[in-house]
């Protein structure tokens, strides 16, 4: 059975991977039903539906925040250091998926203020294990 830290890697891998494919199945309907033209997307979105603009973006911050909490995660497996991640790392995955759900359920003050407090967990998370890795690594 693998850690509580690569599951949770491969866990944000595997959302972000779900979230490309439901959009880029989104876009391919859109195509075929001729409501866009295959090269007629912008890469946000922008050109279509609120909904779409979501997704690309909650897709866009799980791509930008994988260096960090994933690359923590790397780190901790490869330098045998997981009891540090271990304990947090479920924490982190559930914190991203709340987020990026708020993120396409809506973009009203509230989930916005709620999405920020997940990502805010995460960036909590992250700072621990960076000083936890690095006070290790330094011993």
């Amino acid at each position: 059975m693998p850690s509580p830290t690569a599951f949770a890697l491969t866990g944000l891998i595997a959302w972000a991977l779900f979230l490309l494919i439901w959009m880029e199945a989104l876009r391919s309907w859109l195509v075929l039903r001729k409501q866009v033209p295959a090269n007629g997307f912008q890469p946000d979105n922008g050109n279509l539906s609120p909904f779409m603009q979501r997704i690309a973006r909650a897709h866009a911050n799980c791509i930008e925040g994988l260096p960090i909490f994933g690359g923590l995660m790397l780190v901790a497996i490869v330098t045998d250091r997981v009891a540090i991640t271990d304990p947090l790392a479920y924490v982190l995955l559930a914190a991203r998926l709340v987020q990026s759900s708020i993120h396409l359920a809506s973009l009203s003050e509230l989930a916005v203020t709620l999405r920020f407090g997940a990502f805010a967990v995460q960036m909590g998370i992250a700072a621990w294990w960076c000083v936890r890795l690095l006070s290790v690594a330094s011993s």
